[in-house]
């Protein structure tokens, strides 16, 4: 089946470095133009990263407003767009429930929830008017299973896959097919934010031993937004080597 993006323009969120760009690789070697959306992309290095993007911009994706405003310059600058990655996210600290940190909880369901709402918001009238397209959001198991002391990181990842669902019914009969991918533990920069111990803990927990590699999920991804992917939507694909069956 044909995993060919040739003409095709895809977003990528988070895309400055780690899952994101990994993504956007991929993407970019199956034929397609990226337009790679980040927070900060004053220190992106097209030499560095090994990647050129078509389209690079700062977006804070955690605001409307923003991402109205991103949207219609990466258009503006590519002419369409055909494909959505909503990559972008932080893990937030981690911590019992109680003793969560309150304004920390709402910047993690702002980054890693509302901004996967913002961006669908924005891209789903543009692609159904394109007649169609392809919308893939970074999920997690922590969705799946909720996991201890990253609460907040749970629930958002919980509602990013409800959402999904939601969505891709309401654009079953658009060609919009929206999915997730629920990746166990990746190594990539985030890492630092974690504890040794949250760290261990959670490679005990994926029974092929092993953390996912980047790499992996530019794959998957790439698959899930080609034209190989024609009759699955709503669905939550897995990356966590065997930790999740369902």
């Amino acid at each position: 089946m044909d995993q060919t993006l040739d003409g095709q323009v895809a977003i990528i969120t988070g895309a400055a470095r780690g899952i994101g760009l990994g993504i956007a690789r991929q993407l970019k070697a199956a034929g397609a133009r990226v337009a790679l959306w980040d927070l900060d992309v004053s220190a992106f290095s097209a030499r560095h990263a090994e990647l050129e993007p078509d389209h690079l911009q700062a977006v804070d994706v955690s605001s409307y407003e923003a991402v109205e405003r991103a949207f219609a310059a990466t258009v503006d600058a590519l002419d369409q767009v055909d494909i959505l990655v909503n990559n972008a996210g932080i893990n937030g600290p981690v911590a019992p429930s109680w003793e969560y940190p309150v304004d920390i909880w709402q910047r993690v369901l702002d980054v890693d929830l509302n901004s996967v709402f913002y961006c669908c918001r924005v891209a789903i009238p543009h692609l159904r008017a394109r007649g169609g397209g392809r919308i893939v959001n970074v999920a997690s198991i922590a969705g799946k299973e909720g996991v201890q002391y990253i609460s907040a990181y749970s629930a958002a990842k919980a509602g990013v896959i409800a959402f999904t669902k939601s969505a891709a019914k309401e654009l079953a009969r658009d060609n919009v097919l929206i999915n997730c991918v629920a990746p166990a533990m990746v190594e990539t920069e985030l890492m630092r934010e974690m504890s040794e111990q949250h760290i261990e803990a959670s490679k005990a927990r994926i029974p092929m031993g092993r953390f996912l590699q980047i790499e992996e999920v530019g794959r998957m991804v790439r698959w899930i937004v080609s034209p190989a992917c024609s009759f699955t939507t709503g669905f939550t694909f897995d990356l966590t080597g065997g930790r999740a069956t369902y």
